[in-house]
């Protein structure tokens, strides 16, 4: 069965985001766990974490079907070590509130070398952090996601992400998030046709592997292949177009997970969402 979603807004509480998708016509959603420009924002109340687990159960959203964001502050891998330390401690809480929500995904980027640092360092830098996170953490799957290979960004290459992932001791807390408007500035070919978006998706089996897939994230682009550019379009108005977004709502290797929009049209979520519901029917 498939899952879709879209990345809705915490405002007023963590606790309205259920009701946010139920009402897009969503069976899964992303959302951010606080405000995700601040490194720290207050503790959810007893009675937030309640309200948020009664809305899930009411609108009847798996809590694996749930993708929470980190902050985008967050770099594990920053060369300076205040920033670093401070990220670890960001991340840490970012995972225990995941927990609190009764919630299991957490999805990230991996991390900037910044050009001060060799990138092998840079992925060292980033699994200690994951390594020391899931050490103090429970149940939490850390999802990395892949980025489109902006300035010194790294995860935009399959192989960068099995590399981290390698790096990563208990590899059952370790996931991906793939993002289609990432991965085809990154330079995979999702829209060419029906071969080349096959051959990009045999490439991560033979290289990270499908039980790693944790989500994706559905965006059209508005640059070219290989630009490097994160600039994400609605479904369809974009250089992908819908021929991809058709075939991964038919294929069942992207079944059971959440499958979230983060399209920059607010408005014409939910009739995304009929479109990619209608593909998969």
């Amino acid at each position: 069965m498939k899952y879709f979603g879209a990345h809705v807004s915490i405002a007023g509480g963590v606790e309205n985001a259920p009701e946010r998708a139920a009402q897009l016509g969503a069976n899964a959603f992303a959302m951010f766990s606080k405000n995700q420009r601040q490194w720290s924002s207050r503790p959810y109340t007893k009675s937030q974490i309640q309200l948020f687990k009664d809305n899930l159960a009411k609108y009847s959203i798996q809590p694996d079907k749930v993708l929470v964001h980190d902050s985008y502050l967050i770099n594990l891998g920053s060369p300076n070590e205040a920033t670093r330390s401070k990220s670890l401690q960001a991340f840490k809480d970012e995972a225990l509130r995941v927990n609190q929500l009764g919630l299991s995904l957490l999805n990230f980027h991996p991390g900037a070398h910044l050009n001060k640092i060799p990138e092998q360092q840079c992925f060292e830098l980033i699994a200690q952090g994951l390594n020391e996170t899931i050490q103090e953490t429970d149940n939490v799957i850390f999802v990395i996601e892949n980025t489109a290979g902006q300035g010194s960004n790294l995860g935009f290459r399959f192989e960068q992400i099995k590399n981290i992932i390698e790096l990563v001791k208990d590899k059952k807390r370790i996931g991906v998030c793939i993002d289609t408007c990432h991965a085809y500035a990154a330079g995979y070919d999702l829209a060419k046709s029906k071969k080349s978006f096959t051959d990009v998706f045999d490439d991560f089996e033979k290289i990270i592997g499908f039980k790693y897939l944790k989500g994706m994230h559905l965006n059209d682009s508005k640059m070219e292949l290989n630009s490097h550019r994160d600039r994400h379009e609605s479904i369809g108005l974009g250089t992908i177009g819908k021929n991809c977004f058709k075939w991964i709502a038919k294929d069942k290797r992207f079944d059971d997970i959440p499958l979230i929009l983060e399209t920059p049209e607010k408005e014409l979520w939910e009739d995304e969402l009929k479109m990619l519901q209608g593909f998969a029917a």
